[in-house]
């Protein structure tokens, strides 16, 4: 008999916002994939959590998957997470996932945490039709990217780090126009929480002066054209 594969959001911030479900799927499974042990080790010590972890990440999920899908195949419950958010939005789990489909295994996802989604409802931009992106490549095919946006007019959602949002701002007002409204939001659901609104000429000198910390939801107008 098959076992399942439970894919279970974690904060992206405020420890609060695990979900007693999650909790009770992660004290049930037999294994947890972890993207860093370390850093869910934390998560995991705080709800009382003693299922043994496993690493599972980018650099390693292609040699990991077809071990994962043998061991669900026996029966085994099999869960999930990521460092903050939901598997799979631009974090490991897609490859899982399709495996498990193509074998027959079942699938269940919670529903929870997820950055792009309070940043897209607090942006103040249109959210009844949208485009997530994600991070756009730091090099090679870079321009090709946000050349193939210039025309998308529905609002769009990018992940960025803090190190590069200077210039991924700076990007964006060359390609889709320095008028162009956006918002950016970061360190979701934490202290110190902070959406900042206006134009990306505006975004982009601010990012440029500040300091800003925290993994960052930018939020795009589509195009008016």
């Amino acid at each position: 008999m098959s076992g399942k594969l439970y894919l279970v959001p974690t904060p992206i911030g405020n420890l609060k916002d695990m979900t007693f479900r999650a909790v009770e799927i992660l004290k049930e499974s037999d294994v947890i994939l972890a993207e860093d042990t370390r850093n869910s080790g934390i998560l995991l010590k705080h709800y009382e959590i003693e299922t043994p972890m496993r690493s599972y990440h980018m650099h390693n999920e292609h040699q990991a998957t077809e071990d994962i899908i043998r061991q669900l195949k026996d029966g085994q419950i099999i869960s999930i997470i990521t460092d903050a958010g939901t598997p799979g939005i631009s974090d490991p789990g897609y490859l899982l996932a399709k495996e498990c489909v193509a074998n027959n295994i079942i699938i269940e996802c919670l529903p929870g945490a997820t950055a792009f989604v309070p940043a897209l409802v607090v942006s103040g931009l249109p959210n009844n039709e949208f485009t997530f992106i994600g991070f756009i490549p730091v090099k090679k095919g870079r321009k090709t990217k946000l050349d193939s946006l210039i025309e998308e007019k529905k609002t769009m959602v990018f992940y960025e780090s803090p190190h590069k949002i200077g210039k991924t701002l700076r990007d964006f007002a060359e390609t889709f126009g320095n008028e162009r409204r956006a918002s950016l939001s970061r360190e979701i659901s934490k202290k110190f929480e902070e959406t900042l609104r206006g134009t990306l000429e505006e975004l982009a000198i601010i990012a440029e002066t500040r300091n800003l910390k925290g993994e960052m939801v930018v939020v795009v107008e589509g195009s008016n054209n």
